[in-house]
Parts: C-alpha cells; sequence; structure tokens
C-alpha cells in the first residue's frame, strides 16, 4: 500500500478491503486523536426507523464478543485516556484521545466493535429509555428547541434533513434489537469508514497498526448514497409557535442552500462565497445586520446567521434576531429582509471585506494547529464526500474570492420561495411589541 504524502504533514492511504486512513502529523506533545467515521448517519435511516443511527451509537458501547457492555470506555480511562461518540445527519464518529503508546489499544477496540457487536434486549431496552429521555431533556421540554425542530421539518419538503438526528420519540419507542443489528450490518464496515489518526506518529506506524487491526476486516461492497432530491420550493413556509414558557421572543428564517460538495460542483468556490457573505451579513457584532438592527436602529438585542457548509446534500443558511421594546416579531421581516437587500445592493466596505477574508483565514489556521479539530474537520468532510484537497485547500479558496462573488451567491439562495420563517413567542405581546414602533425604523 502507498503512502501518499499530502501538505501540512498530511498523509492517506488505503487498505485493501477498502478503509480510507488520514494521518496527521504533530510531533508537539505525545498524544494521539483516533477517530473512526462511519459514512452513515440519521439521514440514511430507512423510513419510520427515525434515531436508529444514534441509538446504534449508544448500542455501540454496550458489548461486544470479547467485552462486555461498557467495559470499552474503562479500558481506555484506565490508560489514561478520553473516549465519546456522535452522530450527525451524513456519518457517526467514535474517537479516543490516548498517549502517543496507546495507539495500537484503540485500534484494537475500534477494530473489535466494528464487526463483534453484541445485543440483548437487557441491555437495548433500557438504553432505549436513555435515549428517549435525552430528547425529552434536550428537544420536548426546550420551546426554542421544539421551534427549530419544526421550522427544520418544514424546509424539507422530501429530503431526511427535515427528521431530527435522534429520532421522533414514537418512533424510538419501538425501535428493537434486530433493527440495531441490521443497520449495523449494513452500514458498519471497513469500506464504509475512515479511519483519521492525529497526533505524535508517523505514517508508516499507522499503517503497520492498521494493518494488523482493521486488515483482515471484509469488505461489504457498500454502494454509494442515493437520496431523494428536494422538490422546487413554489412557496414560502411559515412556522410560529406560542408557549407561555418563553421568556424572550425569537425571529428565525432559514433558505434552502446547497453543501459545501454539491454548491462547489455546481461552480467554482460557491460554498466559499457563501461562507464568506454569511460572515459579513450575519456573523458577529460588526457584521451588517448587526449594525443595522441592533446598533443603528436598535430594534433588537441580537442578531446573527449561520451556514454550515459541511454535509453531503444542503446546508440552511439562517439569520435570527431577538427584538428589543417596543418592537416585536410582525417588525421583524421587513427589517431583516430590507437590511439583506440593502446589504446585496450595496456590498461591503472593501475594507470590511478582506478584514473578513483574513478573519476566515486565521480561524482556519488555528483550528489547524488543534489535532483534535483537524481530525474533526478532515474526517466530517470526507464523510460527506469531499476530497481531501478540497479541505486543505480552503483557506486558499477564501483568499482568492472577489467582491462580487459573495453578492451573486446571495442574489441567488436568498430565495423567498426557498425560505422557512419562525416565530417564537410566550405571549401577543411579544408578537406586536409594547407600542407602534418607530416608522423611520420598519420603512
Amino acid at each position: 500500500m502507498k503512502i501518499e504524502k499530502m501538505k501540512n504533514g498530511i498523509s492517506c492511504f488505503s487498505l485493501e478491503n477498502g478503509l480510507d486512513v488520514v494521518v496527521i502529523e504533530d510531533h508537539r506533545a505525545p498524544v494521539i486523536t483516533h477517530m473512526l467515521w462511519y459514512k452513515v448517519g440519521a439521514a440514511d435511516e430507512v423510513p419510520g426507523k427515525s434515531g436508529i443511527a444514534h441509538f446504534l451509537e449508544h448500542l455501540m458501547f454496550k458489548g461486544t464478543s470479547k467485552l462486555a457492555p461498557g467495559e470499552h470506555s474503562k479500558i481506555i480511562a484506565k490508560n489514561g485516556g478520553q473516549d465519546n461518540a456522535f452522530t450527525g445527519q451524513d456519518y457517526t464518529c467514535y474517537y479516543e484521545r490516548l498517549a502517543a503508546d496507546r495507539l495500537e489499544l484503540a485500534m484494537e477496540l475500534e477494530a473489535d466493535r466494528m464487526t463483534g457487536l453484541t445485543l440483548s434486549d437487557e441491555v437495548l431496552l433500557p438504553e432505549r429509555d436513555v435515549v428517549r429521555e435525552e430528547r425529552k431533556q434536550r428537544t420536548d421540554n426546550k420551546p426554542d428547541a421544539i421551534h427549530f425542530e419544526q421550522m427544520t421539518s418544514a424546509l424539507f419538503l422530501a429530503h431526511p434533513y427535515g427528521i431530527p438526528i435522534i429520532g421522533w420519540d414514537h418512533e424510538i419507542a419501538e425501535l428493537n434489537r434486530h433493527d440495531a443489528l441490521a443497520f449495523y450490518k449494513k452500514h458498519y464496515a471497513p469500506d464504509n469508514a475512515t479511519l483519521v489518526v492525529a497526533g505524535d506518529v508517523t505514517p508508516e506506524q499507522v499503517l503497520k497498526l492498521a494493518q494488523k487491526h482493521y486488515g483482515d476486516i471484509p469488505a461489504q461492497n457498500i454502494q454509494p448514497r442515493k437520496r431523494v432530491l428536494e422538490p422546487p420550493h413554489m412557496c414560502p413556509r411559515k412556522v410560529d409557535m406560542f408557549d407561555e414558557r418563553v421568556e424572550q421572543p425569537q425571529w428565525i428564517k432559514q433558505y434552502l442552500v446547497p453543501s459545501a460538495r454539491v454548491a462547489n460542483a455546481q461552480q467554482e468556490n460557491q460554498a466559499e462565497a457563501l461562507q464568506l457573505a454569511v460572515l459579513l451579513l450575519a456573523g458577529g457584532s460588526t457584521s451588517h445586520l448587526y449594525v443595522d438592527l441592533v446598533v443603528e436602529k436598535q430594534a433588537a438585542v441580537a442578531a446573527g446567521g449561520w451556514y454550515n457548509s459541511v454535509a453531503m446534500d444542503y446546508a440552511p443558511l439562517g439569520l435570527y434576531t431577538i427584538p428589543r421594546e417596543p418592537y416585536g416579531l410582525a417588525h421583524m421581516a421587513e427589517l431583516v429582509d430590507d437590511s439583506v437587500q440593502t446589504f446585496i445592493k450595496n456590498g461591503p466596505s472593501d475594507r470590511a471585506f478582506e478584514r473578513a477574508k483574513n478573519l476566515m483565514v486565521a480561524e482556519s489556521l488555528y483550528a489547524r494547529d488543534n489535532q483534535t479539530s483537524m481530525a474533526r474537520m478532515i474526517g466530517a468532510g470526507l464523510s460527506c464526500d469531499m476530497s481531501l484537497e478540497d479541505i486543505l485547500d480552503w483557506p486558499q479558496r477564501i483568499e482568492s474570492l472577489q467582491k462580487h462573488q459573495i453578492l451573486d451567491v446571495l442574489e441567488k439562495y436568498i430565495d423567498e420561495n426557498a425560505s422557512v420563517t419562525g416565530q417564537l413567542m410566550g405571549s401577543e405581546q411579544h408578537l406586536t411589541g409594547t407600542r407602534d414602533a418607530p416608522d423611520e425604523a420598519v420603512k
């Protein structure tokens, strides 16, 4: 197997069974991060079985043919390490952080549960209750979480991103041992995984250990993922929620926007232009939206936005405000829409544009200086079918952007018909405000 050397001390190779391996050398401290990413997440679930990807993540700690339930984490802790896992729409990741001389231990343990998971109702049923309680605590007991979940569901007419990662409670309640093992056997295989090892190692060390522990696991001939696409969105949608527990009203708007993988396949540097555009428009206290609504008009106490581009298919672009009295939620739509259109028409100043580019590049470089952040960035990107070159060249593509590109992508994707507006309130006053807002602010 040939080791391919990339930039910034990064190497990659693939085992004969299809396991892709990325090594990030960082010899500043004798520690390593071992991350095993499976290219399967909540968006790959069978209809009616929502939450099975996340539920299986929990069950992967419940024992194998070699280890008792919980023993994996106990072994890692006894060796001075940490371990955990997380599930997204497009991937599931299991990781360990250990001293560098314990890398083989991490590989041995992860290789074991790639094939050796054993489940009984004795461990599965209580864990299902744990997941349902997690949903209750994180979502069902929080009005803002319920509202955002409903908004996201409304944004996607057909695509599975509209289903929450943790699943719908009534479907979680019916998940069983057969469901978990079927999902495990279908998706957990070396040819559906990427191993990322960062830290005080060499590619040659990682290759030798990966071949020893993962090399004999047979491939399962995993086929590329195929998902339904969104039909054309012909009208905007609105999700209003009243809950007396809400003390501070929120106004949110999400637009359906392609992920970095899709956007850049359509037109080079579209995703980077969107990221920079959202930073300038709504990213922090110097952004256009914040200065306009919070500082100058004093119509809101907060304003911001997001575009998290690392995904297989879509990556919603979001804007939000929290109105300031006497303004209510009813004033926010016009204020935000006018502010966005003003930004698209006039653009940022040359100074603000260059400052934003420098900030994004600097933040990326700082993140790459942390082995865990770097491993996570690469693992997530590769699990969403981005190339390693695309991930590593991101700062250079940001630097190459021209001002017209960020305005072009906003004009293209700020589409009212492809949007969902949400208003979360606890009283009628939150909607209307305490009195009429100043006319000059809303015109």
